[in-house]
């Protein structure tokens, strides 16, 4: 049995976070939803604080410093995503989406992708429809249908009980292990194999032939 990988996008500042928090829950919940469909998953979380500078100067200079490749390549690779950020002047945060910009446009398309976002009040879980969800679909990653939202109050003794915030986890993340299922699992790509871009079996040779008229 192949293992899945996750990766887990948290877009927090301050530490501890509970953008960080609403992360882990649902990395967690997905890999019991996996593990209840006999599929085994592990979860690789990108902390966006710690790669601050190396995003900013990935942005100024076009190069990413090898940590920050790390973790370019851990969103490459993985089966799925969870992409978590604050909201910010009704919008993710700026950390957070200048990590999506150093991605390549097409890295993420196809992908499976569970959204989650965190304010200080439940006005702004609008932000997931009108402003994180169109940024995936631009991507064409495949961004399930049930966005997860955590207002402060969630976390205390005021939290919602019609639908409290675990009900809403564990619905996102069946949903996005519903989407892992249907899917292969994710092969590391070299993107230096020519078969890549010249064709399963084919080398330079047969580039350079064709030219020649060979």
């Amino acid at each position: 049995m192949t293992e899945r990988r996750i990766a887990v996008i948290s877009g927090g500042l301050s530490n501890p976070s509970s953008t960080r928090m609403l992360a882990d829950k649902l990395a967690a919940e997905t890999v019991k939803q996996l593990a209840e469909r006999d599929i085994e998953a592990s979860v690789d979380v990108i902390e966006l604080r710690d790669f601050a500078h190396d995003i900013t100067n990935n942005m100024l200079t076009g190069f990413a410093p090898a940590n920050l490749e790390t973790a370019i390549n851990t969103v490459y690779s993985a089966d799925a995503l969870i992409a978590v950020t604050p909201i910010f002047s009704t919008s993710y945060s700026g950390l957070f989406k200048s990590f999506i910009d150093v991605l390549d446009p097409d890295a993420l398309t196809g992908k499976p992708v569970l959204i989650g976002a965190n304010a200080g009040t439940a006005r702004h879980s609008l932000a997931i429809d009108y402003a994180i969800r169109p940024l995936f679909a631009y991507l064409h990653a495949e961004a399930v249908s049930t966005g997860v939202f955590a207002a402060s109050s969630d976390w205390g003794g005021g939290a919602d009980e019609v639908a409290p915030l675990g009900k809403r986890v564990e619905k996102g993340a069946r949903e996005l292990a519903e989407a892992i299922a249907r899917k292969d699992a994710a092969t590391a790509s070299d993107p230096f194999d020519p078969a890549n871009y010249l064709g399963e079996g084919r080398s330079f040779g047969h580039l350079l032939g064709g030219l020649a008229g060979e």
